[in-house]
């Protein structure tokens, strides 16, 4: 049942129901009121008689009977349609006009009121006034007493009418009632019926499924417009923040999916080369278990090595993967300096033969994802020891932190080789690498995409000696207020295309031992 049909209902219910309770508490006043004006009647009409009913007193008392007469035709002028009895001091009644009791026992004898007596079964209202009068005569003692009556049914009759006009009305409002509000209902759901159909247009096979721009999706094609009516707009408002949060998590979902399918083409297509000479080897130790010592220890070796590239693929992979899905409520304040001298020691264990000073203050605090600063600092940290050596010494990396303005600034200095200008932004491509680099080519994929996470930057450039290669990577500091973070729309830093030449090559440079054709089976030398 539509909702305008039930307040219709309820309206053709309700409004007789409050009509007749409002009757109820209304005729007890009206009565009350009809009887104080009938009471205050029969006291005008007791006062307009009242000198004419002394004078008849007086001249009954005196035995004027002219006189009496004119006196009776004065009190019947002014009773006019209200009964009149006048009775001597010794009870004999002088006059008896208009509608009154028939039973003389029903008058009252004290004088007061009005006050309501009975008469086979009619109700009177009574007002008894004292008279006196002038003079001796007739043995009427000099006094007599005043009755004017008024039938009390009369109040009584009029509340009756009220009642029924009452109920008259009761029967009137509810039809009445019912179209006004079904009318009234109407208008007020029509911003409802209007938001429904547009609700019932949208399509979610219409939403672009992994789309990153938002056109075409139900929170886009859906906005909330003003309709006048607060709860109408409130629901709206409502509706399109469900429809843009249902958007965010197909879209999340979609590059979920997307990322989940990369990191398995990458993995298989990146590890096929590595897999394959793994292979390779393990074919040679098993066709030839008399192979000397020396070669068997380099076989043994090489597959460690691949076995460790392997692994280091696979984690950089999955960090990879870990920042494209990475959600806003992971960030939070972080101690950046911590970071690093935690990253430091670490970098230290991991290679022993490189020397690493650092340079930073107690606390430096940045609003950001602390796994991912982690990995963006071994990574730094990892690259500058692999790369950093300046002939055959030892690599020295410097590593400093300090704040930079509204922000704050890390360089990883190195006396490696370096970067060529022309190679400075390629390097943070996806699996780019130089032939003789041991690494993956993901170190630096790594580093642009948590510095982009954080709302930051990375570049690569030249330390103020001229030589070596420096890493800048700035960041904006923690504010007094709490930041808005907002992550990068499109990440794609697993998904996206890999340029040719960019992909996962190994080249070994160590001298292979010479095995017969029959050891070289499956065995081809990588690309």
């Amino acid at each position: 049942m539509r909702l305008s049909t039930r307040i219709a209902l309820w309206a053709a219910a309700v409004v007789p129901v409050l009509v007749v309770l409002a009757g109820l508490l209304l005729l007890p006043l009206v009565g009350r009121d009809l009887r104080h004006q009938q009471d205050a009647r029969l006291n005008d009409r007791a006062a307009a008689v009242l000198p004419g009913v002394r004078a008849l007193v007086a001249a009954d008392s005196r035995g004027r009977p002219k006189v009496e007469q004119n006196q009776q035709r004065k009190v019947l002028d002014a009773a006019l349609d209200s009964g009149v009895r006048v009775a001597a001091s010794d009870g004999t009644v002088l006059l008896a006009v208009g509608p009154q009791p028939a039973d003389e026992q029903t008058f009252p004898t004290a004088p007061g009121g009005p006050v309501t007596v009975r008469d086979q079964g009619a109700a009177w209202r009574v007002l008894t006034v004292r008279v006196s009068g002038g003079g001796a005569g007739s043995g009427s003692g000099g006094g007599g007493t005043l009755w004017v009556v008024a039938p009390g049914g009369q109040a009584d009759s009029q509340t009756a009418a009220v009642r029924r006009r009452v109920l008259l009305v009761a029967a009137v409002a509810a039809p009445v009632a019912a179209l006004i509000g079904f009318a009234l209902a109407e208008r007020a759901t029509a911003p409802l019926r209007r938001l429904s159909r547009r609700a019932a247009e949208l399509d979610p096979a219409h939403t672009p499924a992994g789309g990153t721009d938002g056109a075409g999706s139900d929170a886009a094609r859906f906005t909330a417009q003003r309709s006048g009516t607060a709860e109408v707009d409130e629901l709206a408002a409502a509706l399109a923040l469900l429809l843009s949060r249902y958007d965010e998590q197909a879209r999340r979902t979609a590059q979920a999916l997307e990322t989940a399918r990369s990191f398995s083409s990458a993995a298989s297509h990146e590890m096929r080369t590595p897999l394959m000479s793994l292979r390779t080897n393990l074919d040679v130790l098993a066709a030839h278990p008399d192979l000397p010592a020396g070669e068997r220890a380099e076989v043994v070796a090489e597959l460690a090595d691949d076995h460790t590239r392997l692994l280091d693929l696979l984690t950089a992979l999955g960090m990879l993967a870990r920042g494209d899905l990475v959600e806003v409520d992971s960030f939070g304040p972080v101690n950046l300096a911590e970071l690093v001298d935690a990253a430091v020691a670490e970098a230290r264990r991991r290679h022993p033969g490189a020397v690493f000073e650092a340079d930073a203050p107690q606390e430096v605090r940045v609003f950001g994802w602390e796994p991912g600063l982690r990995i963006l600092l071994a990574n730094l940290l990892g690259n500058a020891a692999v790369h950093g050596r300046d002939g055959s010494g030892p690599a020295r990396v410097a590593v400093r932190l300090a704040a930079d303005g509204a922000g704050v600034l890390l360089t990883v200095d190195d006396e490696g080789p370096g970067v060529e200008p022309g190679e400075r932004e390629a390097v943070f491509r996806r699996f780019h690498r130089r032939r003789d680099s041991p690494g993956s080519g993901l170190g630096l994929t790594l580093v642009a995409q948590q510095a982009a996470l954080h709302r930051g930057a990375v570049r690569i450039t030249v330390p103020p000696g001229g030589s070596g290669c420096r890493v800048e990577v700035r960041l904006p500091a923690v504010g007094a207020e709490a930041p808005t973070v907002e992550l990068p729309v499109l990440r794609d830093w697993i998904s996206g295309p890999v340029p040719e030449g960019d992909r996962f090559h190994r080249e070994s440079t160590r001298s292979r031992p010479t095995l017969p054709a029959s050891g070289r089976s499956g065995r081809t030398p990588s690309d």
